[in-house]
């Protein structure tokens, strides 16, 4: 290393050595806003999913009106419209929420068709108040999907909130997602790769993600790893492994220190 590149590197070596340990209350804090934001990008999955039951390579109009049909013989506790080349599903309608594939909706998603070539498909979506019992979300995503590569790309702004305490988060994200059992759809759950930022109950949070394996019936990943930056501006690592078909075992890695915990299904964690 030259003297300037030492020069260069040593301011960032002197914040990093002063910057004071991690705390267990920051530990806990960064799990609960990474875990409710994982949880708000989930909620959105089902009705991505379900949306692309429609003929590739169709014209549009023909497609919007194949996923009309799907949805509403798929979803008949759901009500179903379309105008042109958007179709918007209420879940629920009749009163009540509305289940598809073991899971529960509530609320309003709809999406819009804009391409359907059989190399990728381009659709648009907006959510009202759509919840799984959990937490509810209302925003947008832009998602692309790739034939070739059997993944789909997946842009969105999302507000939320979680519904036993009303705690809410802000926030958008931009991320490759790809089945990890594709014979099994979404139940087999999805992997994650990329990047999301949000406001939530103390500041501003950045997320890094890297092989992160999420099933929906999860309160945080089961595999992979988070970069999350704090509004404090400390970096935390996020490693998470499945103990059981009910536990995940989440390592936090600070500066100095190190926590661990185990979280389970229903959402509550303890010291691992």
């Amino acid at each position: 290393m030259s003297f300037r590149q030492f020069a260069l590197a040593l301011p960032l070596v002197l914040v990093a050595c002063n910057q004071s340990a991690l705390t267990r209350e920051e530990a806990v804090e960064a799990l609960e806003e990474s875990s409710l934001e994982s949880q708000a990008s989930t909620v959105t999955s089902g009705p991505v999913e379900i949306s692309t039951n429609f003929t590739i390579g169709s014209a549009v109009e023909k497609a919007a009106q194949d996923l009309r049909a799907f949805l509403a013989a798929e979803i008949p506790c759901a009500k179903i419209t379309i105008e042109g080349s958007t179709i918007t599903t209420e879940w629920g309608a009749a009163g009540g929420t509305c289940s598809y594939k073991g899971l529960t909706y509530s609320g309003t998603s709809s999406v819009t068709i804009r391409r359907t070539d059989a190399q990728t498909l381009q659709v648009d979506h907006t959510f009202s108040n759509l919840s799984n019992g959990k937490v509810s979300v209302t925003g947008t995503a832009n998602v692309t999907w790739s034939g070739a590569e059997h993944s789909r790309h997946v842009v969105h702004e999302l507000h939320w909130t979680r519904l036993s305490d009303n705690r809410t988060g802000t926030g958008s994200g931009d991320r490759t997602q790809t089945l990890l059992y594709p014979s099994q759809g979404l139940a087999g759950g999805i992997r994650i790769d990329g990047n999301r930022h949000w406001s939530g109950k103390s500041g501003e949070w950045d997320l890094a993600i890297t092989g992160v394996e999420v099933r929906l019936q999860d309160p945080c990943p089961q595999a992979g790893k988070y970069s999350l930056t704090t509004p404090g501006d400390k970096t935390i690592s996020l490693s998470f492994a499945r103990k059981s078909e009910d536990v995940i075992h989440v390592t936090l890695a600070g500066p100095k220190r190190e926590f661990s915990f185990d979280v389970r299904q229903v959402g509550s964690f303890s010291d691992s």
